[in-house]
């Protein structure tokens, strides 16, 4: 008789023996979407790799043009059995950031799947490829194990521009509401709290960007002549900097924290005793940056973060004897839902002005991805919690908030699902540089625990429709 321990098994004897197959074959399609030239490699992600494998799962598939004329299709499959059972809507992304091939490591490079020291290498295995691939691996088991019939119905969304903002998926989703008409979103991306730790994100932080600028002068002019005499543009930006955070990390400003400058209580409940764990990968945790007083779970997941992108002031690869003309700062600020991405600008403009800083001006400012959040005791998150520790018999950590962005709030502004984002990656897996790579043990886990999911959804016990 079909068992949930046999589709478990099913799940993790392809993972065993066919998955790293199946992922040589997505990565080996260079589907950037941040490199020109690639528009091809995007659509061919969708029609081959993707398009004959939804087929043999059942699903009614298209390829949507983008709300956005400049930007890569949408693809949907639905696979329904009956419009009274559960419903989940299945989201992921095909497209990459840069394949940054020079800057890989020596035996390495961004269009191959390579393993090396129990890692799989490649662009993609981690973000997002082998993030949705192993969900549908997992969905292959049910379905094989129980004969073709599963008792819940699948929608599927795979975008190609996530790592530009998701353009036009707002727009798309608002479209096309009845087609994507789900009961919850359960999908895959982003980093565990630490790699041996199974994690349930309920949404995510948001990403608000500006650039801070000093404009002095049409051009540099000799630093004998001038050194000393005319306003150095970047020693300017950088104390502006500075008062804006401090030497040790903690945003200055009030205007850019959550209401009241505090954690709130229940997500600090949440997040009592979460782990977090870097991976290693060249960064530290370093407990004297951020925010005083917070633990390192709350200062990712449950607190804003002031980060400079990139700054720039004369020409590094060429310095002259010359007083810059200007000097320039890419800023970033990571934000919870708790916090008013409105005032954003006024608040940092206010701050300039009053710390002696007319001269820098903001540039560009503006939201680029909104957060989102689920209530963590919301009973869909109760209900994956459970089954996930089940199946892999150790504690399922439940945070607010992953600490990146994604486009959860598309799906919650025009389907009203709750969001549940089971991760299969980790901090440290390079996700946006060269060296990216999947840790085959986590991932192992992250098959196994969809497949119970997916296995759980065919059986009573699942939240009631609100």
């Amino acid at each position: 008789m079909p068992d949930r321990a046999g589709a478990i098994a099913r799940a993790e004897t392809f993972f065993d023996q066919g998955f790293r197959a199946l992922l040589t074959d997505l990565v080996a399609v260079p589907s950037t979407s941040q490199d020109p030239g690639h528009e091809a490699d995007c659509r061919r992600y969708l029609e081959a790799a993707l398009l004959p494998w939804l087929g043999r799962l059942g699903f009614t598939c298209q390829i949507h043009p983008n709300p956005d004329p400049d930007f890569p299709p949408i693809l949907t499959g639905v696979r329904m059995e009956d419009p009274a059972l559960p419903t989940v809507l299945l989201y992921g992304h095909g497209d990459t950031v840069r394949g940054l091939a020079d800057q890989w490591s020596e035996g390495l490079a961004p269009w191959v799947l390579t393993e090396r020291d129990g890692r799989w290498y490649g662009r993609g295995t981690a973000d997002n490829k082998g993030q949705h691939a192993l969900n549908l691996s997992a969905l292959e088991a049910v379905i094989a194990e129980r004969g073709g019939t599963i008792g819940f119905n699948v929608k599927l969304l795979i975008e190609m521009c996530e790592e530009r903002g998701s353009k036009g998926l707002r727009a798309f989703v608002a479209a096309n509401k009845d087609l994507l008409k789900s009961d919850v979103l359960i999908a895959s991306d982003g980093p565990r709290v630490a790699p041996e730790v199974p994690t349930i994100a309920t949404g995510t932080r948001g990403t608000w960007h500006c650039t801070l600028a000093v404009r002095l002068r049409q051009g540099g002019v000799h630093s004998g002549h001038w050194g000393g005499l005319t306003t150095d543009p970047a020693v300017v930006l950088a104390h502006a900097i500075a008062s804006i955070m401090d030497r040790h990390g903690r945003i200055m400003v009030d205007g850019l924290l959550p209401a009241g400058r505090v954690v709130p209580n229940r997500v600090r409940a949440v997040l009592a005793g979460c782990p977090v764990d870097g991976g290693g990968e060249g960064a530290t945790i370093d407990a004297d940056w951020g925010e005083p007083g917070l633990s390192a779970a709350e200062k990712i997941y449950g607190w804003n973060s002031f980060i400079v992108l990139a700054m720039l002031s004369g020409r590094p690869e060429n310095p002259v004897n010359a007083v810059a003309p200007d000097a320039v700062a890419h800023c970033q600020i990571r934000y919870t839902v708790d916090t008013d991405t409105a005032g954003f600008e006024a608040a940092i403009r206010a701050h300039l002005d009053a710390a002696g800083f007319p001269e820098v001006v903001i540039e560009n400012p503006g939201l680029r991805m909104p957060a989102s959040r689920t209530d963590t005791d919301h009973p869909w998150v109760r209900w994956a919690q459970a089954s996930m520790a089940q199946t892999l018999g150790k504690r399922v950590q439940i945070i607010p908030n992953s600490s990146g962005g994604l486009p959860g709030d598309v799906f919650v502004d025009h389907l009203g699902v709750p969001l549940i984002w089971v991760p299969h990656s980790y901090n440290g897996c390079k996700q946006h540089g060269p060296d990216e790579h999947l840790l085959p043990g986590v991932a192992r886990e992250g098959i196994a625990a969809f497949t119970g999911m997916y296995w759980d959804l065919g059986e009573a016990g699942v939240p009631k429709r609100a």
